[in-house]
């Protein structure tokens, strides 16, 4: 999606990183860069728009559903692993909790 006009951020960098803007993820100067982007480019902001409204529906509905507490014990776990550096990209957890050569799962 484009509008045909350049802008100092293109609309594909707008649009592969609108999760991050909508999530309040992304550093302040480029969320600055998204604002000014969307106030130039319509069918950007429209987009921006809509899945703001999906974001808010689907929080609405589902919103208050518990995480089981197995399976937010396990991604925290993850995200530890991850953190110090023992489990990175290259590497996966099996189903019984092993870290295992992503290769070695194939």
């Amino acid at each position: 999606m484009s509008c045909g006009e350049p802008h100092e951020t293109d609309c594909s960098e707008v649009l592969d990183h609108l999760y991050e803007f909508l999530d309040n993820e992304m550093p302040d100067n480029d969320c600055t860069k998204f604002e000014v982007h969307f106030e130039e480019c319509s069918p950007c902001l429209e987009k921006y728009g809509l899945e703001q409204a999906v974001k808010k529906l689907v929080k609405r509905c589902c919103g208050q559903d518990d995480v089981p507490s197995d399976l937010r014990a396990k991604v925290m776990g993850r995200i530890d692993l991850i953190r110090s550096g023992q489990l990175g990209p290259e590497r996966e957890v099996s189903a019984a909790g092993a870290d295992v050569p992503r290769a070695a799962q194939d």
